[in-house]
């Protein structure tokens, strides 16, 4: 069984910077991609940034948002830096997962979310 377990989130004044890390855990013979979404009170759940063969930011994040990974430890980070008050929203870890080699395909895999809250 493959786990996500995020962290980092919490409260910021706007302008300032905020890191989150996200470790899968378990029985992984491969991770094809990983990134974050994010689920603002009342908004639907939207890509922030993913990372696979190369990364992918939404627009709303570009020059501030920068997505990385550790595959040895494998672990994606993101370092949020100029936060404005419309970044605050819960945001979740996603993990492509290819538990062991004989599994047919990947999994996808979420995390349960950390809150990030920017105030002015």
């Amino acid at each position: 069984q493959v786990q996500l377990m995020e962290s980092g989130g919490g409260l910021v004044q706007a302008g300032k910077s905020l890191a989150l890390s996200c470790a899968a855990s378990g029985t992984i013979f491969s991770i094809k991609s990983m990134g974050w979404y994010r689920q603002a009170p009342g908004k639907q759940l939207e890509l922030v940034a993913t990372s696979d063969s190369s990364t992918k930011y939404a627009d709303f994040v570009k020059g501030r948002f920068t997505i990385s990974r550790d595959n040895v430890k494998n672990t994606v980070y993101l370092q949020m830096n100029s936060l404005e008050p419309e970044d605050r929203a819960v945001y979740f870890c996603v993990a492509c997962v290819k538990p062991t080699a004989l599994t047919n395909g990947y999994f996808e895999i979420w995390g349960q979310g950390t809150l990030v809250t920017v105030t002015l």
